[in-house]
């Protein structure tokens, strides 16, 4: 779950073999309500997120970008903030997760809430002495965010979750052309 950072997806791009991105539904309702005027933005808000929970990816889809072909006309900021990203603010939606899952999947505030703690917890440092100690203060913080974590909504749907980003990665290996053969022309 990214919340649009580009260095953060490039970094996730690098490291692992086949990332899922998925993107916050909530920050991007937000980015593209700070492109419009007050009396807009929540005329707009509703109708994203009427579109992410549209009953497929393809009909979200479709309504988002008629939604951005409605704003390019008078906000065209608006319309560009929404296009971008906007596969990936449907990766919740396109994996078919339950909805009580999703739910907790469109968002990044269970992350944000444990690096509020984490660096919170780590405000109590005055002189980093290595990057041991910085990992430890890391994994206290997280112990102590551990304290206040609640049950994930939806947590009776991980296996469905796992099963779907295991298909959706086997799906993306028999589609991806091979790129790693030499090829010989007679």
């Amino acid at each position: 779950m990214l919340d649009g950072s580009k260095a953060l997806r490039r970094a996730i791009i690098d490291v692992f073999d086949h990332p899922v991105l998925a993107r916050c539904q909530l920050h991007k309702i937000r980015n593209v309500q700070d492109h419009l005027p007050q009396k807009m933005r929540s005329t707009v808000a509703k109708k994203m997120r009427a579109a992410y929970h549209a009953d497929s990816a393809l009909a979200a889809q479709a309504q988002l970008e008629a939604l951005a072909r409605e704003l390019e006309r008078t906000h065209p900021s608006a319309a560009n903030s929404l296009r971008e990203g906007l596969a990936e603010t449907l990766t919740v939606l396109r994996l078919g997760v339950p909805p009580t899952l999703a739910r907790t999947l469109r968002s990044t505030n269970a992350i944000e809430s444990m690096i509020s703690i984490c660096r919170d917890h780590a405000g109590n440092v005055k002189r980093w002495r290595n990057a041991n100690m910085a990992l430890r203060w890391c994994a206290a913080g997280m112990v102590e965010a551990g304290k206040q974590f609640r049950r994930v909504n939806g947590h009776l749907h991980l296996r469905s979750l796992r099963a779907a980003l295991e298909r959706h990665v086997a799906t993306e290996n028999v589609s991806a052309p091979c790129q790693d053969q030499t090829v010989t022309a007679a």
